[in-house]
């Protein structure tokens, strides 16, 4: 099978899985909701109410997602991010993380950094393994608007842009 679809169709498909599991869902919620009754017609709508959610959240990941093909590999653990990358890399836990900003000057491409507490910085590519864990880390985040980094990201400004930062706690 894996050799019937083109590398480029297969990792479109796969870019967009959760969406496409949402449409398979929605229409087995929509043949039970409008062909049953009783109990399986309430479950065909509540079906088609959560393929909406996980549609919804999966349009928002898929546009966030990128090919995966540059330079190091992000992991989580346990709240803590770790970039390895060819040149550089790090370390830093996600309740440490103080600012977010998108730099599309960076090459090979355009880097998200993170900025913590202390001042330290991680730069990690936008299209580097793994990176689309990235979007549950700055989901999480108190304030952000997926809707700002995911349109950040597209339309990749010409200067660095800061997407997100912790707001300041005044002691008076």
């Amino acid at each position: 099978m894996a050799e019937f679809l083109r590398p480029q169709a297969r990792a479109t498909l796969w870019r967009w899985r959760e969406v496409l599991f949402a449409g398979a869902l929605a229409v087995l919620g929509l043949w039970w909701a409008l062909g049953s009754f009783g109990v399986v017609k309430w479950i065909g709508v509540t079906l088609v109410v959560l393929a909406a959610a996980i549609g919804a959240a999966g349009v928002q990941r898929a546009r966030f997602r990128q090919d995966g093909q540059g330079p190091g590999i992000v992991m989580m653990d346990e709240r803590r991010l770790v970039y390895m990358g060819p040149l550089t890399g790090g370390a830093m836990d996600v309740t440490d993380l103080t600012r977010l900003e998108l730099e599309p000057a960076a090459l090979p491409s355009p880097h998200w950094v993170l900025t913590g507490v202390g001042g330290q910085a991680l730069a990690i590519p936008v299209n580097a393994e793994g990176a689309e864990t990235l979007f549950d880390v700055f989901a999480a985040l108190p304030g952000i608007r997926s809707g700002a980094v995911l349109a950040v990201l597209e339309r990749t400004p010409g200067a660095r842009v800061t997407v997100w930062e912790k707001e300041r706690t005044l002691l008076h």
